[in-house]
């Protein structure tokens, strides 16, 4: 027989903190009873909560509840949103986009700088700082607390380190290095923080599994299982690019993913289907315009043309995924597919219908902006509350 395991006092404490700043975080500032409804914690049990973390320097009094009520029962309190500040960043092969954020997940200050392919990494490394340091002043920050980092290619799921990352700028694994130096640093692939944006923010709310597909100039997935985020043994989990497929003239290597799913359905493979319907521009304007056509008109018939032949491409990578995790939705994420919309969605949903004895939703990104840089803020504001808050039992 087991012995039950009882809380310590201490323990009681931080669980209850941690619900309490959760709680502030999610509904902005509350009044103490409202804490004890919201809490179910006794009026004694929520008193001494507030005066401990008022005197952790957490949360602060913040005003008055409504205009009838005065006193001590109407006191706001809320999370010191100044305590700490976070900052994303969505590192590219060619450049970088950051986002500084508060405590209470605010976006304070954002920035972006393009860098040549022959840029010296030391130069570029400088050039990145900068922007970083110059968003950092702008947000009112004299130091920044965590850094989410979304790169692509594999990262170590146990190092935290980035691995085979022989094409990518020298100036990557310098920039992680020199964060690692100035504070907490969270380094995950790019379509992972998509994944988690699109959970918290966009299509796949309120969903414990489903899956991401990129689709944008590279492709990949983000993989949510019961709730977590899986990685695989070695980081590799969607690397759905290099997924052998049919309609290439050859299979895809270790060190090169053209054969492979990217051939069908990277940017450069959508324009070149495109301009064989008649369509000019880069792969989201292309799709965007097909996805937009309406009517019989010539124009929109070709668009149709055009969409059916790509879902018939995007749908191999799709049932692939449908047929191996079962995760009841699918969601197209990535420039190219939130540019096709409901419109490619809906039929990729029922293409996959057709291939697949899986009931799965297809539905398409809603994050506005940039997802990865979303998911980069998201995932360094949890690591920063974890670290202030304490972390909460899982």
């Amino acid at each position: 027989m087991t012995a039950a395991h009882t809380a310590t006092p201490s323990t009681a404490r931080a669980i209850n903190d941690r619900l309490a700043l959760d709680l502030l975080i999610e509904h902005g500032p509350l009044t103490a009873s409202q804490l004890k409804t919201l809490t179910g914690l006794s009026r004694p049990t929520v008193a001494d909560l507030v005066e401990r973390l008022g005197g952790a320097g957490l949360i602060h009094l913040v005003g008055e509840a409504g205009e009838r009520q005065r006193g001590p029962n109407a006191r706001l309190y809320g999370i010191v949103a100044e305590r700490a500040h976070i900052a994303g960043l969505d590192v590219r092969v060619g450049g970088v986009e950051v986002a500084v954020a508060d405590l209470a997940g605010r976006t304070v200050a954002t920035g972006a700088l393009a860098i040549p392919p022959d840029r010296d990494p030391v130069q570029a490394l400088a050039d990145v700082l900068e922007l970083l340091d110059d968003a950092a002043t702008r947000a009112g920050a004299d130091t920044l607390h965590t850094f989410g980092i979304g790169a692509p290619g594999l990262i170590d799921p146990v190092s935290g380190n980035q691995r085979s990352a022989d094409f990518l700028p020298g100036w990557h694994a310098l920039l992680v290095t020199a964060l690692r130096e100035r504070g907490r640093v969270v380094l995950e692939n790019e379509v992972n923080l998509a994944a988690i944006a699109e959970q918290r923010l966009g299509a796949a709310q309120g969903l414990d599994t489903f899956v991401l597909v990129w689709l944008g100039q590279g492709i990949g997935a983000g993989v949510m299982l019961d709730g977590r985020l899986r990685r695989g043994a070695s980081g590799g989990s969607g690397e759905l690019g290099f997924l052998p497929v049919p309609g290439t003239d050859h299979l895809p290597s270790r060190t090169d993913c053209k054969g492979g799913f990217h051939t069908l359905v990277s940017g450069v493979a959508i324009e070149e289907l495109a301009a064989r319907h008649g369509f000019t521009g880069n792969a989201v304007e292309c799709v965007r315009a097909a996805a937009e056509q309406e009517g019989s008109t010539r124009q929109a018939e070709a668009g149709a043309a055009f969409l059916d032949e790509l879902t018939g491409r995007v749908v191999l990578g799709v049932a692939a995924l449908a047929v191996i995790l079962d995760p009841g939705c699918v969601v197209l994420g990535g420039e190219t597919g939130r540019a096709g919309g409901t419109v490619l969605a809906d039929r990729v949903a029922a293409a996959l219908a057709e291939a697949t004895p899986l009931t799965t939703r297809v539905l398409a990104g809603t994050v506005p902006g940039n997802a990865i840089l979303d998911g980069a803020v998201l995932t360094a504001l949890d690591e920063a509350r974890d670290d202030l808050f304490g972390r909460p039992r899982r």
